[in-house]
């Protein structure tokens, strides 16, 4: 198997004679002074300058996901007439609930923004248990290190982790145009049709590496997807050779993009529909004005190394940590 380092490589064509090293070997050596010019130089192929993660935008990246969380949250609210869910600020983060099996049911933004009290945690805790539903803590890596041992200490337990990547928008991204393949937004009038195609395609993963944690009824996807357009989210439709084959959303938070997930119907998969899904979103957002998109995904899956050859970075990544009722 090849060394997975090998992505690092610089471009260029290579033709091994016959008194060549073995492929391997070639290849490790390569790579190695691949990784020695990036060293060197601090950019990485084609001379891109990674993404560089420290704590202050890891606390912007957080505070726009906690945006993403509770107005998604409160959109459900709304759309259940005032249903008892609840988004209670924690310490610079917030608490949600949503609705029974929603994807907004979470603490999101912790760690940012001071410790929280016993007192407020006991407070959500009880908010979550009312509701017959376990306490799901999202903390990153990057976040104060005293929540985890707080959290710990009160009985929450590991579960799985997520990964956080983002893109620089600096430079406008190349555009990606597989043949047959046409990215455009999505009108109102799609919604059903739109809905129909990324709720079959989550319920058909196509993702490998670490398996996620959860899983949702198709139902509850579609009205989540339905949230986040209230909440702000854009839905972008990927045709094939003239047909609905994918779709995708993205939501502008100040100067962050959030790709807020893009889906593929398992017919299709494999023409470049999420390459060039990601391509438009990453060029609208580089029209809005933004300066990173950022994206989350299991850690090492399909959707990880596809973000990754466009141009994106490995930020952060969150544990997630559960305390049942």
């Amino acid at each position: 198997m090849a060394s997975p380092i090998a992505v690092l490589s610089v471009p260029g064509d290579w033709q091994y004679r016959q008194a060549a090293p073995p492929p391997a070997a070639a290849a490790d050596r390569r790579t190695e002074r691949a990784v020695q010019a990036e060293n060197a130089t601090g950019r990485g192929p084609a001379g891109r300058v990674p993404l560089f993660c420290d704590t202050a935008l890891a606390r912007r990246i957080e505070r726009a996901e906690a945006g993403l969380i509770a107005a998604s949250s409160r959109a459900a609210q709304q759309r259940r007439r005032g249903a008892a869910g609840f988004v209670i600020p924690l310490a610079g983060g917030i608490a949600s609930y949503a609705e029974a099996d929603s994807p907004f049911n979470k603490v999101a933004g912790l760690g940012f923004g001071g410790v929280p009290s016993a007192d407020e945690l006991a407070a959500v805790e009880q908010a979550f248990a009312a509701r017959g539903a376990a306490v799901q803590v999202e903390l990153a890596h990057l976040a104060d290190p005293a929540i985890g041992a707080v959290l710990t200490a009160r009985g929450y337990r590991l579960e799985s982790f997520e990964n956080v990547l983002g893109r620089s928008l600096g430079r406008p991204p190349d555009p990606v145009t597989p043949p047959g393949i046409e990215v455009r937004l999505s009108p109102a009038e799609e919604i059903g049709p739109w809905l129909d195609v990324v709720t079959d395609a989550v319920a058909h993963p196509d993702t490998g590496g670490v398996p996620a944690h959860e899983e949702f009824p198709r139902e509850a996807v579609a009205r989540a997807e339905l949230d986040m357009v209230a909440a702000g989210a854009v839905r972008y439709s990927a045709l094939c050779d003239g047909a609905l084959a994918g779709g995708g959303s993205m939501r502008v938070a100040g100067s962050i993009a959030q790709l807020t997930g893009a889906a593929t119907a398992p017919a299709r998969r494999r023409r470049g529909i999420q390459s060039a899904l990601l391509s438009a979103r990453l060029a609208a957002a580089a029209a809005a004005g933004c300066e990173v998109a950022v994206v989350t995904t299991q850690p090492g899956s399909r959707s990880q190394q596809n973000v990754q050859r466009r141009g994106f970075d490995l930020l952060y990544t969150r544990a997630i940590l559960i305390r049942q009722p």
